[in-house]
């Protein structure tokens, strides 16, 4: 982070000065206010910022070693959060009897948790454009801590559900913040590769808990589950508050500003944050509502946002109807049904693997709109969408092969590996429409990305409390058919925008229309 220093603070002669000039290139021909011939400074010429990714003071600058270190960090902080959603379902039975609690009241912490995921990311996000991403991070993950321990020590099952809330509140930085991290610390030419660990975390971690939460509570009282999400949390809060650094540009350079005016006395060095016109009242009110502008008035938004959040509201369905499934038909006990669902982490984690594939696509369809318009550099979001346009009917498909086997008669092997093709589809489907929003939407991404998140919450808070019910009173078959049908109906939306979304973005309020 090299500032341009256009000025001194003494006076100097000219020889002094430009002996000064040729050790230190920093200084530029005009710092010497008293040489009548020099031109005056103007205001650019005290701002302060990085010269480029090599400034060894910019984070993209630090070592590969260090930069890896935070993202596994953020990584593994991101997947503790999502983790924490689920792993609270192995709880159920216990929690049940001992706090006298009925089924669709004891869901309810599930669904709390991942409302407070939802609503969070609108004011925590823009606190970090203010503050920077660690204090966001350090002060949001001690209250994460902390709002454990109500859980671990419940007493009545109104507790457990409000502290769920707020423990969901409090980690939700990990999954609105952190991705701004990584992109901080990597060129865009490396950004692939970290990026698709650090968005992998918050998808695989559901799918996790059961796996850990089961096993624990097959052996141990359901408060166990809380104390190893205890001393988890605390490790990942040591891990953040030790070794990740800030790395949020703007913040870093208002410090190198001040550090300036302090050193030199001169009051005119500037980081571009310090002329910012908003309030922090002013941003956190426009991240609330804007959201709901782009839901409310952008279809391509909206109905994007409807697939993503009903295939989150299936996944987090099927921490109830798994349990059914594999209980009655084919007499798993509890740890064997959290083993059951990594068919969908195997499934998510090929989807992942196709990245390569995806990325290859769009440089040849990058290629080929430049050689068509003859302008180098120019692409369209649309051609992010087809991982989603590939993924859609694998969720659909995977739906129908988990529906139709879930038969005492088929071997359970075979449902999960239908639960495995959902979830390769979801994680293609996810991956596509978070870039194609990005790429849509440049002036209003992080809205477009948090009407996504806030609407992915409340579906997936919605379905668990009716999910159980549903597979009861319909049977496994029908119930699993139902959901098919609608992710059949949302499927043709992402080749629909892919075709024609250039032409729908032309008479966008939002969209950057080419």
């Amino acid at each position: 982070m090299a500032s341009q220093l256009a000025g001194s603070s003494h006076p100097s002669s000219a020889s002094d000065q430009a002996q000064r000039q040729s050790s230190d290139p920093t200084l530029e021909s005009g710092s010497d206010t008293n040489v009548g011939s020099i031109a005056p400074k103007t205001e650019t010429d005290f701002l302060v910022s990085f010269t480029g990714d090599d400034d060894p003071r910019s984070p993209k600058h630090m070592s590969s070693a260090r930069k890896w270190l935070i993202v596994a960090i953020v990584a593994s902080t991101s997947l503790c959060v999502a983790c924490t959603s689920s792993l609270y379902t192995g709880t159920y039975a216990q929690v049940e009897k001992e706090l006298h609690a009925s089924e669709i009241v004891t869901t309810l912490g599930l669904s709390m948790f991942v409302v407070g995921l939802g609503l969070s990311p609108m004011i925590l996000a823009p606190l970090s454009e203010f503050y920077g991403r660690k204090p966001v991070y350090v002060v949001s993950m001690f209250f994460f801590v902390v709002w454990i321990v109500p859980c671990a020590v419940a007493r009545n099952i109104e507790t457990l559900i409000v502290a769920r809330f707020f423990n969901g509140f409090a980690g939700a930085a990990f999954l609105s913040v952190a991705g701004g991290t990584v992109g901080d610390l990597f060129p865009k030419n490396k950004l692939q590769a970290p990026m698709m660990v650090y968005t992998a975390s918050p998808f695989l971690g559901p799918e996790f808990g059961p796996v850990i939460g089961n096993f624990i509570n097959s052996y141990l009282d359901w408060r166990w589950s809380f104390y190893i999400l205890l001393i988890w949390a605390f490790a990942q809060w040591v891990s953040i508050s030790l070794l990740v650094p800030e790395t949020y540009h703007p913040v870093l350079l208002r410090r190198e500003a001040q550090r300036l005016r302090k050193e030199t006395g001169d009051d005119r060095y500037y980081a571009p944050i310090e002329k910012m016109d908003r309030s922090i009242a002013q941003t956190i009110l426009r991240s609330c509502y804007r959201p709901f502008l782009l839901l409310t008035l952008e279809p391509m938004c909206l109905l994007l946002c409807l697939f993503c959040s009903v295939l989150l509201g299936v996944l987090y369905l099927f921490f109830g109807a798994f349990s059914l499934v594999f209980k009655d038909n084919h007499g798993f006990n509890l740890w064997q049904v959290g083993l059951s669902f990594l068919g969908i982490t195997v499934g998510m984690i090929i989807g992942i693997c196709t990245n390569p594939f995806w990325h290859r696509n769009f440089m040849r369809l990058l290629q080929n709109h430049q050689a068509k318009t003859g302008t180098v550099g120019s692409s369209e979001p649309e051609f992010r969408l087809p991982p989603a346009v590939g993924g859609a009917p694998l969720v659909t498909i995977g739906l129908l092969w988990f529906a139709w086997t879930t038969y005492p008669s088929v071997h359970w092997i075979v449902p999960i590996i239908g639960s495995g093709i959902f979830g390769a589809g979801v994680i293609m489907i996810f991956s596509g429409v978070f870039t194609f929003l990005v790429d849509a939407y440049p002036l209003y991404a992080a809205s477009a990305l948090a009407a996504n998140s806030f609407s992915r919450s409340m579906f997936a808070a919605a379905f668990p409390l009716f999910g159980q019910a549903m597979f009861r009173n319909l049977g496994y078959q029908w119930a699993g058919f139902l959901l098919a049908m609608i992710t059949l109906l949302l499927a043709p939306f992402p080749y629909i925008f892919y075709k024609w979304g250039a032409r729908i973005r032309q008479h966008s309020r939002y969209a950057g229309a080419k």
